[in-house]
């Protein structure tokens, strides 16, 4: 699978992706997770991005995963 195969389906807070990462692959989606900072400090540059990480799934588990980042999107206001 090429990254072309991938959706964007959320980006932000690195404890909120986590959680939506926790219930993704409790429910058989496997998605993949792009942290800039993480790639940064790998290669010795240090921080860039303050924590934000990018939540990939393929286009074929799209629809399911949008679901379940709107439900915890919707639990997380106030």
């Amino acid at each position: 699978m090429s990254t072309q195969d991938f959706i964007k389906v959320y980006s932000g807070n690195f404890i909120i992706a986590q959680r939506i990462i926790i219930e993704l692959n409790a429910r058989g989606i496997n998605p993949i997770v792009k942290d800039e900072d993480e790639s940064a400090r790998l290669a010795g540059y240090g921080m860039l991005s303050q924590g934000i990480q990018d939540v990939l799934v393929s286009q074929d588990e799209y629809d399911r995963a949008v679901e379940v980042v709107s439900s915890i999107e919707s639990e997380m206001q106030i």
